[in-house]
Parts: C-alpha cells; structure tokens; sequence
C-alpha cells in the first residue's frame, strides 16, 4: 500500500491523460476537443513536476546542511510549456470562433457534412460547365502544295 501511494502523482497524471485523450478522440464538439488537450496537457504537467521532486530534496542553494537537491530544471520547463500551452488555447478558440462564423456550428459532423455537400456542388457545377461548352476545333492547316 505504501508504494502505491509513493506513486499517487504518477496515477493521478495516468488518469487525467487518459481522460483527456478520451474527451479528444470521443467528443465532436471542438471547444470540448480543446478543453480535453488542455486536460492532457495539464496531465503532463503534473508528470514532469512529479518527475522533478526528489524525496527529501532541497532547493538546489548552495549550503553545507543541505547533501540532496531537487532538480529545478522540469519546474523551470513546466512553466515554458504552461505558457505556450495558454498561447496554443487562445489560438485554438479563435480558430474555433472563425470556424463557427464560417459554418454556423462547431460540431465536427456538421462542418464535415457542409464541406461534403460544397464539393458536391462544386463537382457538379464543373460537370455542367464541361457539358456545355463544346470541345476544342482543330485550326485548319494551310495545303502543303500552295507554297
């Protein structure tokens, strides 16, 4: 019992990224889609900052008492990649906002549906056009004798 909980952050991290992976691949709604990367994102998080704590670490000072140190490089990158995923997010929701003034909705069904059925017109609209205008005429050529 007490490895398990020596390991609790690992599973909690397990959890929250097998949950967020789940709301990606199970949801058709792209503002739940972000919401569930952001949850995995989080979940990787937790994983590199548990990575990074040493047990009866210290914060890497320099002092005679202190013989064992955490490493401060994860927390260092955690906090790099926490703002790059908040940036990402804002992308992705005005990405979001843009698709939802394109196609109404953003539901992935319905924009799927909307591309098919514009392709659909679109092929249609050329098929037309090619049965209306008449195939290319050959340039008559001069007599070869007349020269």
């Amino acid at each position: 019992m007490e490895l398990l909980a020596g390991l609790f952050n690992y599973w909690v991290a397990i959890v929250l990224m097998m949950a967020g992976f789940y709301v990606v691949i199970a949801q058709g709604n792209l503002v739940k889609k972000l919401v569930g990367l952001g949850l995995f994102q989080g979940s990787v998080f937790i994983l590199y900052i548990s990575i990074g704590k040493v047990q009866g670490g210290h914060a890497p000072i320099s002092s005679e008492l202190v013989l064992v140190y955490s490493n401060p490089l994860p927390h260092v990158l955690i906090l790099t990649a926490i703002v790059v995923g908040v940036a990402t997010t804002a992308v992705g929701l005005a990405l979001i906002v843009r698709i939802r003034e394109a196609y109404g909705s953003v539901e992935e069904d319905e924009i799927l549906s909307q591309e098919q059925a514009q392709e659909q017109e679109q092929e249609q609209a050329q098929a037309q056009e090619a049965a209306r205008t008449p195939p290319p005429q050959r340039p008559e050529s001069a007599p070869h004798g007349d020269q």
